[in-house]
């Protein structure tokens, strides 16, 4: 019962967080949508941030699970970075919760939010990093610092999906595929 009720309350403000945004989603109107009293939102979640902070830590944990399933032992390091940076990326483009919180933190920059913003880059990272290593390990890779390889693949990644679209014309999944074969795994030299 508890837990249902706990699941009633994220969905609820995940809603509110959807449609209004972080800054102007109030507690009253969660517990409107979860047509629960006030109260009992505090049973779970001591504020608002708490809240808002197990929506994002279950949002990464959903982009982590996407990025896994197109994982596969029979590809390459590079085609399966470039897969799990598309589905992730993907999957935050559809996901209207993220989107709503991306531009917020872009319009407004809503402390909290550019917090959580902070934190699904961070796991973003982390999980590209985990790959690097293993590339490393395997020999599938030259040596490098695998942090900082992460961050500059991440980065590229969005520069080619968001940033490049802004004032060209989007670059399809083979087009971002082979660019990033290009400045990451081959390089310019001759």
């Amino acid at each position: 019962m508890a837990t249902d009720r706990k699941r009633l309350i994220l969905d609820a403000a995940t809603k509110s967080f959807t449609l209004f945004g972080y800054k102007a989603t109030t507690m009253e109107q969660v517990a409107k949508l979860a047509n629960v009293g006030k109260g009992t939102i505090y049973n779970f979640f001591t504020n608002k941030e708490e809240l808002f902070k197990e929506i994002v830590h279950s949002l990464i944990l959903d982009m982590k699970e996407a990025a896994e399933e197109v994982i596969s032992c029979e590809r390459s390091f590079y085609e399966n970075v470039h897969a799990a940076l598309y589905r992730i990326l993907e999957y935050r483009m559809k996901h209207q919760f993220t989107i709503k919180l991306l531009q917020e933190e872009k319009e407004i920059g809503t402390p909290a939010v550019a917090e959580m913003a902070s934190e699904i880059e961070k796991a973003i990272v982390s999980y590209i990093k985990h790959q690097v290593e293993k590339a490393i390990e395997k020999g599938e890779i030259t040596s490098c610092d695998p942090e900082i390889t992460a961050f500059i693949m991440l980065k590229m990644y969005v520069a080619m999906i968001f940033d490049w679209e802004q004032n060209h014309q989007p670059l399809n999944k083979e087009e971002i595929a082979k660019l990033f074969e290009l400045y990451i795994f081959k390089g310019l030299s001759k």
